[in-house]
C-alpha cells in the first residue's frame, strides 16, 4: 500500500525539479535525535523529494548525520518560514501537536500537511503519555508511511575522535532540574578512573566551568575536560567511539542510543516512559516513587537525587564490556 500522501499528483517546482518536503522541529539536539525514526521513515517513502529539516542553524552537523536532509534555519515559531508560498509540495509536522506550528506550516500552501489532528489536518489525535519515538513514528504509520521507532541509527561522523575509548561522563542539562550534583558525579569518575577507564567530561561551553569543577573533585586532568572545546560533529563522534556514556536525559544520552553505545542515563523530572532510550546496552535510573515532576524547577528534582553513586557504578559494572 502506498502512503496516503502519495497517493495524489505530487507537485514539483518549475522545470520538473525535484518536489520539496519540508519537516518541522524547531527544537534542540535530543528532541532531533528522538525524530530520526520519523525522519528515516519519510526518506525511505519519498527516495524522490528534496527533504529539509526545519530547525535552528546550530544543529546543521546533526542534521547531515542523519542522511539526506538539508537544514532549514529557522530560529523557533514566531516567523516564518523561509520558503515561497506554493514551493512545498508535503509539510510534516513533527514539531508538536499545534496549532501554532501547523499554522506556520500552512503558510506556505504545501499540497499536503501531515501532522496531529486539528486546524482542518485530518491526523490521529494527540496522546500525551507517549514515548517520543513512537509519537512521531506513529503520526507516520497513521498517513500510512511505515515507520519503526527504534531505527534509531545515525551516520558516524567523518571524523577522528578526539578520544576514542573513553567514558564519556555528560555534566550539563538545560535545566537545573536535571542536575545530578556535580559531587556525585566527580566521585563516580574517580571510582571508574580507579578501575581502569579513561574517563572525559563533556558539555556545552557554559557548562565548561561546572566540568572543570567536577574534574578537579575527581582528582582528574584538566586535560580530561572537553566541555566547550567540541564542535557537535566532533561531539558525536567522541560518542560514537565511548566506551561508555552516563548522562542526565539530555542529547548525549540519545546520541549513545543512535549509535549503540552501552549508556546510563538518569530521569529526573521526566520519567523514561517519554524519553527513555530503546532496547539496547542501556540502563535507565531513576525513582519514580519521588518525582516532583518539575522540569523547569531551579533544583534537581527528587527523583533525579534518589540515583545514588553506587546506583551508577553498579550500573556500569553490569554493562556488556567493550568489544
Amino acid at each position: 500500500m502506498l502512503p496516503r500522501a502519495v497517493m495524489s499528483p505530487q507537485t514539483t517546482e518549475g522545470g520538473g525539479a525535484r518536489p520539496r518536503l519540508v519537516v518541522l522541529r524547531a527544537l534542540g539536539l535530543g528532541d532531533l535525535l528522538v525524530a530520526v525514526p520519523a525522519l528515516h521513515a519519510l526518506r525511505r517513502a519519498f527516495p524522490h523529494h528534496h527533504l529539509l529539516y526545519a530547525s535552528p542553524e546550530w544543529l546543521s552537523d546533526a542534521v547531515e548525520l542523519v542522511g539526506g536532509y538539508g537544514l532549514l534555519p529557522v530560529r523557533g515559531l514566531d516567523e516564518p518560514l523561509p520558503l515561497p508560498r506554493g514551493s512545498v509540495d508535503i509539510a510534516v509536522n513533527l514539531h508538536g501537536k499545534g496549532p501554532q506550528s501547523t499554522a506556520l506550516l500552512q503558510e506556505v500552501r504545501p499540497r499536503l500537511v501531515v501532522a496531529h489532528h486539528g486546524r482542518g489536518v485530518d491526523g490521529p489525535g494527540w496522546v500525551e503519555d507517549l514515548n517520543e519515538r513512537a509519537r512521531w513514528t506513529r503520526l507516520l504509520q497513521w498517513h500510512g508511511i511505515a515507520a519503526d521507532p527504534h531505527d534509531v541509527n545515525l551516520d558516524v561522523p567523518p571524523i577522528a575522535a578526539r578520544v576514542a575509548g573513553a567514558t564519556v561522563i555528560h555534566v550539563g542539562a538545560a535545566f537545573a532540574s536535571r542536575l545530578w550534583p556535580a559531587d556525585r558525579f566527580a566521585m563516580v569518575a574517580r571510582r571508574l578512573s580507579d578501575n581502569g577507564h579513561r574517563v572525559v567530561f563533556t558539555g556545552s561551553s557554559q557548562e565548561r566551568r561546572r566540568a572543570l569543577e567536577i574534574c578537579d573533585q575527581a582528582g582528574l586532568a584538566g586535560s580530561a575536560v572537553l566541555a566547550g572545546s567540541l564542535q557537535l560533529r566532533e561531539f558525536a563522534a567522541c560518542v560514537a567511539a565511548a566506551r561508555l556514556v552516563i548522562s542526565a536525559d539530555t542529547g548525549a544520552a540519545h546520541l549513545a542510543s543512535a549509535y549503540g553505545r552501552p549508556s546510563i542515563v538518569l530521569f529526573g523530572p521526566v520519567g523514561p516512559g517519554r524519553w527513555g532510550p530503546p532496547p539496547g546496552p542501556h540502563v535507565v535510573l531513576t525513582r519514580d516513587d519521588l518525582r516532583r515532576g518539575d522540569p523547569f524547577a531551579d533544583s534537581p528534582d527528587p527523583a533525579l537525587l534518589g540515583v545514588t553513586v553506587e546506583d551508577v557504578l553498579l550500573a556500569a559494572a553490569g554493562l556488556p564490556p567493550e568489544p
